[in-house]
């Protein structure tokens, strides 16, 4: 796209997070208002501002349109549910940064909450909930298609991504040391994370030790379940000058959207929909791969990290678990990662997860774990079963 004069685009004025984790007796909904409001509150803004609002449900659902009036909005000028999985968060900064550019809004406030978690449950039991035509909580049992895919054992997400994981794993001869070092690595940058839900010290060997889910994968290849809400406040560069927090702006922008889910697909599990959306942002915000400083990838499993380092160019194609078994995405590696400790070890907000914190980090707030340089911040959103992408490009400022 066009993009408009310096004083229009787009920034990332406030960011909102909630308590994470094991948060009962909330519902989805206060923990998206509440975002909301610490997110106006943290730009320095009055709610009377916003006059956009952007929402995204997680499996519990519950955050809809009805959110405007929970906070109070009235005369919005822009008001949506999105769904696009974990491509979300992404796409919603994407749209809402448009819509200031185009001068359709002005402060556009973007959320994302889930409940899951109930008091003595698992995360098994959120995800079988979860699951449309699941037999669990009420539902129908599978037929058709989803019937034969029960029947075989491919029941959800984890069967999915590691019958992927698998593929990749024999063209490639990645290994299961290689997913260990990744889930020890950002639990290592989770220790720097006051928010993280854990933070105690992982070692390969604690990775070999947890419970099958479904192989390749341990309980320490998946990403957590939490509770919680995450909310950005989307103005112009502009109306930031005179704000509370220091403006991330928002550089570049792509989506990718392969569409060959539950189809045969000779690419699955060896390239997604990154290997476009990447490139694309890229060179919208006018820089290369090169620059970035901060890498802040979806990780609903080891392997996704692997595959998505792959096709945004960090490293050669099936040579992602050489990669990250080098110690390259490690503190003190030659990457910074996930630096929160992403969604395997700080907390599971889809998109939102490395959204907030490539914002928490180019703002240089980090605390214990802020790198330097981080002026260039990559971030990916990943949804579906690998089926859809976005791509933030974010900065300290103009390029």
């Amino acid at each position: 796209m066009t993009r408009t004069n310096h004083s229009r685009r787009a920034v990332i004025a406030g960011l909102g997070l909630t308590e994470m984790g094991p948060v009962y007796g909330r519902s989805s909904a206060s923990l998206a208002e509440e975002a909301v409001r610490l997110a106006v509150a943290d730009a320095g803004l009055a709610m009377t501002s916003v006059d956009g609002l952007l929402t995204s449900a997680g499996i519990s659902g519950g955050v809809g349109l009805g959110l405007q009036r929970d906070l109070g909005l009235r005369d919005l000028r822009l008001l949506s549910e999105m769904q696009g999985f974990g491509s979300t968060a992404a796409g919603m900064v994407q749209y809402a940064s448009m819509a200031v550019e185009a001068g359709m809004a002005e402060t556009v406030a973007c959320v994302f909450a889930d409940a899951p978690l109930r008091p003595g449950g698992s995360a098994q039991e959120v995800y079988s909930r979860g699951r449309p035509g699941s037999s669990r909580g009420g539902s129908p049992p599978p037929s058709g298609w989803g019937g034969l895919l029960a029947s075989a054992g491919v029941n959800g997400a984890n069967t999915m991504y590691a019958l992927a994981a698998r593929r990749h794993m024999e063209r490639f001869g990645t290994t299961t040391e290689d997913l260990a070092a990744v889930a020890v690595a950002q639990r290592a940058w989770a220790a720097g994370n006051p928010r993280a839900q854990y933070r105690e010290p992982m070692t390969v060997e604690d990775h070999h030790r947890s419970r099958w889910i479904a192989e390749p994968f341990r309980k320490l290849d998946c990403c957590l379940v939490s509770n919680g809400g995450v909310a950005v406040i989307v103005t112009t560069a502009e109306r930031a000058a005179s704000l509370a927090r220091p403006p991330v702006h928002v550089l570049g922008w792509a989506q990718c959207h392969p569409g060959r889910s539950l189809e045969r697909n000779p690419d699955f599990g060896l390239v997604t929909g990154a290997a476009r959306s990447g490139p694309e942002a890229l060179a919208m915000a006018g820089v290369g791969r090169s620059d970035i400083e901060v890498v802040e990838l979806y990780d609903c499993y080891t392997f996704t990290v692997l595959v998505s380092l792959e096709d945004y160019g960090f490293c050669a194609k099936g040579e992602g678990g050489a990669f990250v078994s080098s110690g390259a995405t490690a503190p003190g590696g030659t990457l910074r990662l996930n630096t929160g400790g992403g969604q395997l070890s700080a907390y599971y907000m889809w998109g939102m997860t490395p959204l907030s914190e490539a914002v928490i980090q180019v703002r240089g707030e980090g605390g214990e774990r802020q790198v330097h340089p981080h002026d260039l911040a990559l971030v990916s959103g990943n949804g579906g079963i690998l089926d859809h992408h976005a791509t933030l490009i974010l900065g300290s400022g103009p390029v």
